[in-house]
């Protein structure tokens, strides 16, 4: 009898219905789009701080930044050229290997971290830079004439000429070098790249001259697998050619750790450990953990990093996480309530019919289960379609995908904070080299399985708020209401 009921008064008022379901499915469907684009944002973001920490990293542990001292120059590049006695130009060139940041931790650093409570797994890495200087010196040309002494700029010599030309033309290139502990290659930078050509490094070339290379790199470089990588004198042969997922890799070239150690001079050294851990809501609690126990190290985990992203990818994220949910939830406090005054407006058309069933012995609880009945179907009809309008509207952002620029910058965050990514020293790791650089993230709109039982919820909560309203006022009606209205 109720189902039957319900039917036939569905269909018999289906404007009606039609209204209160659109109602619905319009706030359903707003906030279906809001969460998906929220959650895209947060995808976005995650591919920024994986181009720079690779797959899997929760947080990285750095050593605390130290000033240098007034007068220090062991920071600052050197160059030394041998001067060769020739009378031919003499080409020179020269390999400068830098460790980035000039800040290292002890490679026990990474086995102690290792050892905190709730940490799943630590991988060390050096990052080091690479300055190549090369070019010719070029000898002046002794012009006669002159008496000795006198001349031009080059003064006057002993054999009577002075001295014109003559100088130096030095081509100056840097790249970066990231030293990777082949033995654990699930952790790291070189995680956020693919293999394109060739193969990653074998878990037994812990001392292999061998190197993976960036495909942009590669290209500007013409180097392929196989092909030989010369640098500071040593002989690489390339493996692999890796592609960066957020098409911004890490580093141009990765080594085998204890080959960019022994390129830099720094044996036993790393520049940052890479920590995963066991469970993502333990993350703030392992951070406090290796500050507390691990002395004279700085810990950045994702959550600070992505406080630093800027770029319109910030202004959307805080658009959609600010105006854009609170106008969902406006909207559909205003679907809530529009829905519950049309279907309280259609109890009071319907005061002969409920009173004629009163009369006929329904109860006023009887009453009220039909009105919250058809108003949770009317309910259910709304979430329908509004998953139906939200599931087209991320679509059509995902088909249409907007690209947004993201950068790097301000605070890192932490209990050692304060220090700038991407600027002079202090913060080790390819971070520092990635950081300056802005990111294009295609902006996607995923929908989840919760997001859509969200919507369920939603309906099911539209149609009771609505049923609790007509519910509420067809329980008052009288019985002689009805016998007043009879025509």
């Amino acid at each position: 009898m109720f189902f039957t009921y319900l039917r036939r008064e569905l269909r018999r008022r289906r404007k009606a219905a039609l209204v209160v379901a659109s109602g619905l499915a319009l706030g359903i469907a707003l906030v279906i789009v809001v969460n998906s684009v929220s959650s895209g944002m947060n995808r976005a973001q995650d591919k920024v701080l994986e181009s720079l920490y690779g797959l899997g990293t929760d947080m990285t542990v750095t050593k605390a930044a130290t000033p240098p001292g007034a007068g220090d120059t062991s920071r600052r590049p050197r160059f030394e050229f041998d001067a060769k006695d020739s009378d031919d130009d003499s080409e020179q060139s020269s390999d400068l290997v830098m460790v980035e940041g000039f800040e290292t931790l002890a490679f026990s650093t990474v086995a102690q971290v290792g050892k905190q409570d709730g940490v799943a797994d630590a991988v060390g890495g050096l990052s080091v830079r690479v300055m190549k200087v090369n070019g010719q010196f070029k000898q002046g040309e002794i012009e006669p004439g002159q008496k000795p002494g006198q001349g031009g700029p080059g003064g006057g010599t002993d054999g009577g000429g002075a001295v014109r030309g003559g100088g130096a033309a030095f081509d100056v290139d840097s790249y970066t070098v990231y030293g990777t502990d082949v033995a654990h290659q699930g952790l790291g930078p070189l995680t956020s790249s693919k293999i394109t050509s060739g193969r990653t490094f074998k878990t037994t070339e812990t001392s292999a001259k061998v190197a993976v290379v960036d495909s942009a790199y590669a290209k500007e470089k013409s180097l392929t697998v196989g092909k030989t990588l010369t640098i500071s004198g040593a002989k690489y042969t390339v493996v692999g050619v890796a592609t960066a997922d957020s098409g911004d890799a890490a580093a141009n070239v990765y080594l085998p750790l204890a080959q960019a150690q022994t390129l830099a001079g720094a044996k036993d050294k790393v520049t940052t450990v890479y920590v995963q851990a066991t469970d993502s809501q333990r993350i703030d609690g392992v951070k406090q953990a290796i500050q507390r126990n691990i002395s004279g190290t700085t810990v950045t985990t994702s959550a600070d990093l992505a406080d630093t992203v800027s770029g319109s990818l910030s202004t959307a994220s805080d658009l959609a996480a600010g105006v854009g949910k609170w106008l969902s939830y406006v909207v559909l406090a205003a679907a809530f309530l529009v829905a519950g005054l049309l279907t309280s407006a259609a109890v009071s058309r319907r005061v002969r019919e409920f009173g004629t069933l009163k009369a006929l012995g329904w109860r006023s609880g009887r009453v009220t289960r039909q009105v919250a009945g058809e108003a949770l179907v009317n309910g259910l009809v709304g979430g329908v379609l509004g998953i139906g309008i939200g599931l087209a509207g991320a679509w059509v952002i995902t088909a249409f995908s907007p690209t947004l620029t993201a950068q790097l910058g301000g605070s890192g965050g932490g209990a050692g904070g304060g220090r700038v990514l991407g600027a002079g020293g202090g913060e080790g790791g390819p971070a520092r080299q990635a950081a300056s650089r802005a990111l294009d993230i295609a902006l996607t709109a995923p929908v989840s399985l919760t997001t859509i039982g969200l919507a369920v919820a939603l309906a099911v909560a539209g149609g009771l708020v609505a049923g609790g309203f007509g519910g509420w006022r067809a329980s008052r009606l009288r019985p002689a209401d009805a016998l007043r209205r009879v025509e």
